[in-house]
């Protein structure tokens, strides 16, 4: 795959002394290998839901400026711009699903010294804090929750809500789930016309955990 589909962030300079980032210190030579691995769960044809492309596009855009910085920090986690402290790693995709409008956005990002967690709290606590993700002339994005799924080993932590409304005008859907597993935490977002299968939200959250 075209290295251009990829947002990863590592650290700026790589120094054969190691490289530290708040919660943690590794070499190069782990920074290339958590790339390679972040890399190959999104690009070896995982097990997504029937009807999605695997053949992934860039990271996903939000057609829609967020509605406050709770959700912005969010949104921004799902599009290649997860939270930064300690951060390893990260890459982030977009899958085209064959029901209208479907789009299934995924981020991962891998932390050191146990931030994962920190961080996966921080988010949930955004999340919950997300309101409302966009308003404005016809668009009204209000979020609720949606009802989390027991997505099965390897799990150790997961939140989830969903937006229904318009979109300049128009019938829009979002679901949202961030999971954590380890010191990875997988982002996603699934987007569709007024009505977005929550089964499907969780079929594309199991596809990255195995």
């Amino acid at each position: 795959m075209n290295r251009g589909l990829w947002s990863t962030l590592a650290c700026a300079a790589l120094l054969l002394a190691g490289c530290t980032s708040g919660g943690g210190q590794y070499t190069d030579g782990e920074v290339h290998q958590e790339l390679v691995r972040l890399r190959q769960m999104l690009n070896r044809s995982p097990a997504l839901p029937d009807g999605f492309s695997d053949k992934a596009q860039p990271a996903w855009k939000p057609p829609f400026a967020a509605g406050s910085r709770a959700c912005r920090a969010i949104l921004q986690a799902t599009s290649g711009h997860a939270p930064p402290r300690a951060i390893m790693a990260q890459a982030a995709v977009t899958y085209e699903g064959d029901l209208l409008g479907e789009l299934a956005a995924v981020g991962l990002a891998s932390y050191t010294g146990g931030e994962a967690d920190w961080h996966m709290r921080d988010l949930g606590k955004a999340l919950d804090g997300c309101a409302s993700l966009a308003s404005g002339s016809g668009t009204s994005l209000p979020m609720r929750d949606l009802p989390l799924p027991v997505l099965g080993d390897g799990v150790d932590g997961a939140v989830a809500r969903q937006a229904r409304g318009r979109l300049n005008g128009y019938p829009y859907a979002l679901n949202l789930m961030l999971v954590r597993s380890g010191d990875t935490i997988i982002s996603i977002v699934h987007t569709g016309l007024s009505k977005v299968d929550s089964k499907r939200t969780q079929q594309l959250a199991r596809s990255f955990l195995k």
